[in-house]
């Protein structure tokens, strides 16, 4: 029940004290995102990893100055492709045959079907499918986070095209999707530390069908 144990630990805190994560935490957090499971294995995204206080201070600013983006010590970004194509899922599918120690044209017919169904969809419809895939490597940050007893605050309020140019994103065919930043509680600043977490009860939440 440890997993139960941490996430009822965390919190959305609002208030970070200043102290630095250590560098070993940060890597348990990323390697977490980094294993997380993506659609068809593409992983169509990146995260950033942000230290510099100036530069923190530019995403701040329009990131309706939440404070946790300069009290904490690290900043979290996750990217997603701004669409899919064929040499993208390609080069993916490439590096997965080669890891396996398989030919590269054993995954030719699912790359040539996969892209059959994504071609004809929009950029629009592409984009938000592979924001979805980074939604669940975030997840998977959050919760190891939790494990490392290292507070954590997801973010979607912030002005994405500001970031991407802040970032230089859209020449990595990239786009912001939800930012994490990473720090410790301010017990004594923090309005929300000591409150009751409140989730909807599982006879709510839960709807079997037998």
């Amino acid at each position: 029940m440890s997993l139960i144990d941490d996430l009822n630990w965390r919190y959305a805190t609002k208030k970070m004290n200043g102290e630095p994560v250590p560098q070993e935490k940060v890597d348990y957090i990323l390697e977490a995102a980094r294993m997380a499971p993506s659609s068809s294995g593409l992983q169509p995204y990146k995260v950033f990893v942000i230290t510099n206080k100036e530069l923190r201070e530019r995403i701040k600013s329009i990131a309706n100055n939440q404070s946790q983006l300069t009290d904490g010590s690290h900043l979290l970004v996750w990217a997603a492709w701004d669409g899919y194509s064929l040499s993208r899922i390609g080069e993916v599918f490439e590096k997965t045959t080669q890891e396996r120690g398989l030919p590269s044209s054993v995954m030719d017919d699912y790359k040539n079907s996969l892209w059959s169904m994504y071609e004809p969809l929009s950029k629009e419809w592409q984009a938000a499918h592979a924001a979805k895939q980074a939604y669940i490597s975030f997840g998977m940050a959050i919760a190891a986070a939790a494990e490392q007893k290292v507070d954590a605050t997801p973010m979607e309020g912030f002005d994405n095209q500001a970031l991407d140019e802040i970032l230089g994103l859209p020449e990595k065919g990239l786009k912001s999707v939800v930012i994490l930043p990473l720090g410790y509680r301010d017990i004594g600043g923090d309005w929300l530390v000591n409150l009751k977490k409140y989730r909807t009860p599982k006879e709510e939440f839960v709807i079997e069908i037998k």
